[in-house]
């Protein structure tokens, strides 16, 4: 399958590998660093071993895994490994794993030594088809997602569908939120193929896809000051009950549970606020309510998610920045939406999910 360019870079579709080898290959790094989570470390890190037998002077660098542990203490502990290990300017740090492992990578390195060469390796259908391109690397402050970053490209992506094999099926539906997004911002047709699908006939052609629309956008816009911001539909209140629920629950949502909730409230700003046709609304709320689960809260914790949002980026002037659509397929950016109009979309959830 063909490679796609990105930003100065290529995101490869390779199931062995091989041009991951080709680009150690064609690379005279001092020392290359392999950075896992747990979980990515007992499942991934077989499947790169296997693909690349050569390859058998590298070192390890393992963190806990869970948004929860995004964070400047656990960057503090990559940085003093790589030290520990010798790292120096000319080192390459292959990230291998799902969108924390690739947000924090990317940042560990782009800020080790001023910066060091780094490669993704996304494990998780998230990040195959969202974390790893684009160029965005950075991590949490408290549970506020992501406030602390880089633009910083990485040297390339290896995308395998054999990680994905390693994935429980929440795992996997969490990756699909985002694949139903690049459609509703960007491309109906691809809205209505994915659709109707189920977690099983995800594959490699809705993976590139994807990654295409999302390469088609960050190209136009590398660092996010217009186009770039249609990405974020479904993340000013999804992210805010992502962190809520970091905060809160035993069992929190992962990214793409939190999203999708974010996205049935953000299409129902659209609908109200920037013209999404009613039958659209419905549409997008169908899709969602069928492939993920429904997340209960109440008015009590509205003030938390308002404060939440009120540390999002995209805001300006203390105003809560949205990604609107305006139909399926089309989406508006720097839309300022009041606090009213958003506790009435959280409330059109829950009145929802009790129906």
């Amino acid at each position: 399958m063909q490679a796609i360019q990105s930003l100065g870079y290529e995101v490869f579709f390779d199931d062995t590998l091989a041009a991951l080898q080709s680009f150690i290959a064609a690379n005279n790094y001092s020392k290359i660093l392999v950075l896992v989570d747990r979980n990515t470390n007992d499942h991934c890190l077989p499947v790169f071993q296997a693909a690349l037998p050569e390859l058998s002077k590298y070192d390890v660098i393992e963190v806990d895994p869970g948004e929860e542990n995004k964070n400047i203490d656990y960057c503090i502990g990559v940085w003093h490994t790589m030290l520990d290990f010798g790292a120096d300017r000319q080192s390459l740090l292959i990230n291998l794993g799902g969108g924390v492992v690739t947000d924090m990578g990317g940042f560990a390195a782009s800020t080790f030594k001023r910066g060091i060469d780094f490669v993704h390796i996304p494990t998780t259908l998230l990040a195959q088809v969202d974390a790893s391109v684009g160029g965005k690397t950075g991590i949490d402050m408290g549970n506020v997602k992501n406030i602390i970053g880089t633009f910083t490209q990485p040297k390339a992506v290896f995308i395998s569908s054999a990680f994905l094999s390693t994935l429980d099926r929440r795992q996997l539906i969490s990756g699909f939120a985002e694949i139903i997004k690049h459609g509703l911002i960007f491309d109906a047709s691809y809205f209505n193929a994915v659709k109707s699908l189920t977690i099983e006939q995800i594959g490699t052609s809705q993976v590139q896809h994807s990654v295409g629309i999302k390469n088609t956008v960050i190209t136009q816009d590398p660092t996010e000051k217009g186009l770039r911001k249609i990405l974020n539909y479904g993340h000013t209140i999804g992210h805010a009950i992502e962190g809520f629920s970091l905060s809160n629950d035993q069992d929190p949502l992962l990214h793409g549970e939190a999203i999708a909730i974010g996205m049935i409230c953000e299409g129902y700003l659209s609908h109200k606020l920037n013209g999404l046709p009613l039958e659209e609304l419905h549409a997008i709320i169908d899709v969602f309510r069928a492939n993920f689960p429904d997340y209960r809260y109440s008015e009590n914790h509205y003030a938390e998610f308002l404060a939440l949002m009120k540390n999002d980026k995209k805001n300006a002037n203390d105003q809560i920045g949205f990604a609107l659509l305006s139909r399926i397929g089309a989406c508006d950016y720097d839309r300022y939406v009041s606090e009213e109009d958003i506790v009435e979309s959280l409330d059109f959830y829950a009145t929802l999910i009790q129906n």
